[in-house]
């Protein structure tokens, strides 16, 4: 193999498999001399890939950790697998890596052989997954090319379903996406309405990227997700809860709410919810202790809550 870059290229696809390679054997594989390999490797870590290289009997090269993760190199087979695991995480909202699948499976989806992107949609089309939880369905093609229009700042045109009904068409400047729960939110600057909005996802339909970009807009609120709640504070103000936990803050899930710390061993907690109902069952299920200060209403709903799970269990 006399191409240095499709050499260097094969070396690099050889070294990514999790193994030792001795020098001998990555020489017959490319069909070059020792030498020839051990001036590629330097080549490589020029490149900033760190490969490590061991001396003896069963001493090689191989491919460590390093600062920055280098890009990768995938065979059809492996492609194929993450666009579809990505796709699974994106529809099911996994907590914490849902927006992250999206960024990744738009990355992915831009750089795949046309050939590979068929074999996708026929396995996504071909599988029906059994959902988690309540919430609509979104399509990841939709997701997708939401996340790659926001990534390139690029003007979008859509149709959009309001709650009362209403339908109507949209230009906007995407600007961020947001996971909540089962759903997902588009943080767009709206060309017509000249401000900000939020869409939902699940009542879009039919985006279309312009081609057209725009300069990236100041969001009025610190990130997307503090606009989306703050959004909704107002719209549905809820009940306002404080709570102290008989349990260390850093061993609490942090979407509970506020969590301030008293001591090694108690916080306070501060939250809102749209149901005391739901806020009952959410803090008798945390496996502590806890009294409420506010508001009244929510210890009335605890003492009814343990009356009737007192009862179900012939208390």
């Amino acid at each position: 193999m006399t191409d240095t870059p499709a050499r260097l290229l094969n070396l690099l696809s050889l070294l990514q498999i999790p193994r030792e390679w001795p020098g001998s054997e990555l020489a017959d594989r490319l069909e070059v001399s020792p030498r020839t390999i051990r001036r590629d490797i330097e080549r490589l870590r020029d490149l900033g890939y760190p490969v490590e290289a061991t001396r003896g009997a069963i001493g090689g090269y191989r491919l460590v950790a390093g600062a920055a993760m280098p890009p990768l190199l995938l065979d059809d087979e492996e492609a194929v697998a993450i666009a579809v695991g990505l796709r699974a995480a994106a529809g099911n909202a996994v907590e914490g890596i849902e927006e992250a699948s999206v960024r990744a499976l738009a990355k992915l989806v831009q750089v795949l052989p046309a050939r590979l992107r068929h074999r996708v949609g026929s396995l996504s089309a071909a599988t029906v997954q059994l959902p988690m939880g309540g919430g609509p369905r979104i399509d990841p093609e939709i997701l997708t090319l939401l996340a790659t229009a926001t990534a390139g700042h690029e003007r979008l045109r859509f149709a959009y379903r309001a709650a009362d009904g209403s339908d109507t068409r949209r230009l906007v400047e995407p600007h961020r996406l947001v996971a909540a729960g089962r759903r997902w939110y588009l943080v767009a600057y709206d060309n017509d309405r000249d401000d900000w909005r939020i869409f939902r996802v699940d009542r879009l339909s039919e985006p279309v990227a312009t081609g057209s970009r725009a300069a990236p807009r100041e969001l009025p609120a610190e990130d997307a997700a503090a606009f989306v709640a703050a959004k909704f504070a107002n719209r549905f103000p809820g009940h306002q809860a404080v709570v102290t936990l008989h349990a260390p803050a850093d061993r609490l899930p942090p979407y509970l709410g506020e969590l301030e710390p008293i001591d090694d061993a108690s916080c306070r907690l501060r939250t809102r919810a749209d149901s005391l109902e739901w806020l009952a069952v959410r803090l008798a299920t945390l496996g502590c202790e806890f009294e409420v200060h506010e508001p009244p209403q929510l210890a009335d709903t605890l003492r009814a809550l343990a009356g009737r799970l007192t009862r179900a269990a012939g208390g």
